[in-house]
């Protein structure tokens, strides 16, 4: 089992600010899973004891509307931290996480999370921050949601895609999703948005190589995803 302490993932997120005694109370503590693909790391509605650290792996937020759909709300990759809304507010959790890849997830109980936010002014605040701009990016989502064409949406989509996960040695979108996948992201039927990829397609702004999606024309993209 690894150290928290020599886990590089601690850079991208909160851990950062953990003295060496801290972290190693942490690895002390913490439970390391594998997560298979499909499977669900939390589940909407449920009680949660816990901090959860992505060692690597993707995984997508989502959440069922009234009529069973699922949408996704937003994607996570290595290095993110998942639950900490819910410890702090004691609430149930908000989104179903559900795998897009195996993953390899350490789970730190509530208990030392407490005790450090008590203790460590620079991670409480980092805590802070990150639950912040996660309610920033859903403010943006919503207002996207509501004003943008789903073509503008999905152009938007790709690029922040992109941006998460970075692209694979064959320069396409390193994460594989489904065409469903594509459209519970944007918000609309799957055959919309398999029309609207093909567009893209046709108008040479992507490529689409199975189901890897290659940006092959950034700027059109971002026209597209700005109304133009």
């Amino acid at each position: 089992m690894s150290k928290c302490g020599q886990c590089i993932i601690k850079r991208f997120n909160s851990l950062q600010t953990l003295s060496q005694e801290e972290l190693e109370k942490f690895s002390d503590h913490k439970t390391t899973l594998i997560i298979k693909k499909g499977e669900n790391l939390m589940t909407e509605g449920s009680a949660i004891n816990g901090l959860y650290c992505i060692r690597d792996g993707k995984c997508k937020l989502t959440k069922l509307n009234t009529n069973g759909k699922e949408q996704i709300i937003k994607f996570i990759k290595g290095g993110d931290i998942l639950g900490q809304r819910s410890i702090l507010s004691d609430e149930p959790v908000g989104l179903n996480a559900i795998a897009l890849e195996d993953m390899h997830v350490c789970f730190i109980p509530k208990g030392d999370i407490l005790d450090t936010i008590r203790e460590n002014p620079q991670f409480s605040l980092n805590i802070m921050k990150n639950i912040s701009h996660q309610l920033n990016a859903a403010n943006n989502s919503i207002s996207q949601m509501a004003q943008k064409p789903v073509k503008d949406r999905l152009a938007d989509t790709l690029l922040n895609l992109e941006e998460i996960f970075g692209i694979d040695n064959e320069d396409c979108i390193d994460v594989i999703l489904t065409r469903e996948e594509i459209a519970n992201t944007i918000g609309t039927a799957t055959e919309s948005a398999i029309r609207l990829l093909s567009n893209l397609k046709k108008d040479n702004v992507i490529d689409l190589i199975g189901k890897k999606i290659k940006i092959i024309n950034k700027n059109a993209l971002k026209n597209i995803s700005e109304g133009y």
